[in-house]
């Protein structure tokens, strides 16, 4: 599904991603974790061509060098950013609708009533402005937008950052569905978010991989805790 060799990103003389590599495959959900500042969220941002990047990049075949961050989404690599980044002046119902863009003509497993089945607490509030939710609610709609987009592979950014444990669980319970549905990216910082979701992650640390296996193992793990991901 997709396949990344030897990525590197650079922000002027700041090295945010070096020598990164790594593949998912539909049905293995793939976590990245690691401390703030450790080049996950440069990771995604250039899978989704959001900043320049050099290394190979494949996706579903295709080489995505060279490709606009509005073609990567059209062919169904669907970044769901840090910071939910919901419309506030839209309603969630207005908000959803707007990940049909990056849908094109492509088949989709999910529509509205997926986003709500997985998402409940978002039925009664269709017509709520994005100003006027919560965190955990914005991240629900935020997900959904991801999800209306027909994602070929979704890349989630941070999403329990900030959340009550209430809406932690909630948005955790959703993405273990859809890594069962769809094939799944999640940067996160909570390795036991993490480990419910994704079967596999890799920990970086200053932009570089330090370490690679199954999430159960890295969670059994104090030294591991202890060395990259506490603080």
């Amino acid at each position: 599904m997709l396949s990344v060799d030897a990525l590197q990103v650079h922000y002027g003389s700041t090295h945010a991603v070096r020598d990164v590599s790594f593949s998912v495959q539909d049905g293995r959900p793939l976590g990245l974790i690691g401390p703030n500042g450790a080049g996950k969220t440069s990771v995604l941002s250039a899978l989704s061509r959001l900043v320049p990047s050099a290394g190979r990049m494949h996706f579903d075949g295709y080489d995505l060098g060279g490709w606009s961050p509005d073609r990567v989404a059209r062919a169904g690599l669907i970044h769901v950013p840090e910071g939910r980044r919901v419309f506030p002046n839209l309603t969630v119902r207005e908000n959803l609708l707007m990940g049909l863009r990056a849908r094109g003509g492509r088949a989709s497993e999910y529509d509205m009533d997926d986003v709500f089945d997985l998402f409940t607490p978002l039925r009664p509030l269709v017509d709520r402005l994005g100003f006027a939710l919560s965190g955990g609610e914005a991240q629900m709609v935020a997900v959904g937008r991801g999800l209306l987009g027909a994602p070929r592979l979704m890349m989630v950014d941070e999403p329990s950052l900030g959340l009550s444990p209430l809406m932690t669980e909630a948005v955790t319970s959703a993405l273990i569905e859809i890594g069962s549905r769809t094939a799944l990216m999640v940067v996160e910082q909570n390795l036991q978010v993490t480990a419910r979701i994704c079967p596999e992650a890799l920990v970086l640390q200053a932009g570089a991989v330090v370490i690679q296996g199954p999430t159960a193992d890295l969670l059994a793990s104090e030294d591991v805790v202890a060395s990259y991901l506490s603080g």
